[in-house]
């Protein structure tokens, strides 16, 4: 006897197949380069048409400018919670530093270093290298404004010590991007922790030691 329920394809939301498109051309950013997303082949990595593809994003600069803003924005957000409720400042400024100062955290130093470069000649890119450079900026300000405010850093400007750390942090992912640091002392790992010790007057080991 026949089944009454009819067997329908379920057909995803514009939203939802939008957002799938652009997790699938983050994950190729993130492990092979801003360079390798095309239309064709983030529709093999869905088993879809390139056409779909095509369909959300007509033009492949924005898609790339998509998943680019798409990882460096979670990245973001595990780094740099804006919630904080549950720790303090210089709590959360010691885990942001043990993960960006991990190998772990390589993969998204890369496609940092890939977005410059071709941001160059990516107008839509650029635009969104710029928004996202804003958004680390602010997160970061933010958070040395709290801490100074709750007597836990020392620092007459929250904004320039924000960019003196991101500044350090950003050198540190061009090293360990373009040589190979493995013999190098653990201590190149901790530069970004031990500058933001000095322009927050923290006490050495503040940051770097282990939690």
């Amino acid at each position: 006897m026949p089944s009454s329920v009819p067997n329908k394809r379920i057909r995803k939301s514009p939203a939802a197949r939008r957002a799938e498109i652009v997790a699938a051309a983050a994950s190729v950013a993130l492990a092979e380069g801003l360079e390798c997303i095309t239309l064709r082949r983030i529709a093999e990595e869905l088993a879809v048409r390139p056409g779909l593809i095509s369909h959300y994003f007509p033009a492949v600069d924005d898609l790339v400018a998509e998943a680019y803003g798409t990882a460096v924005a979670s990245e973001l957000d595990e780094l740099l919670p804006a919630d904080r409720a549950d720790t303090t400042p210089t709590r959360q400024l010691a885990r942001f530093f043990a993960r960006a100062s991990g190998r772990s955290y390589d993969d998204i130093s890369r496609l940092w270093l890939n977005a410059r470069h071709l941001s160059r000649y990516r107008p839509t890119l650029r635009e969104r290298v710029a928004v996202q450079e804003a958004a680390w900026r602010d997160r970061l300000e933010g958070l040395i404004r709290d801490g100074a405010e709750r007597g836990e850093f020392r620092t007459d400007d929250a904004l320039l010590a924000a960019v003196r750390i991101l500044v350090v942090l950003d050198g540190l992912g061009m090293l360990v991007n373009s040589v190979d640091t493995a013999e190098d002392p653990p201590e190149i790992r901790l530069m970004p922790a031990l500058t933001a010790e000095r322009e927050l007057g923290l006490p050495p080991g503040t940051l770097t030691a282990p939690n």
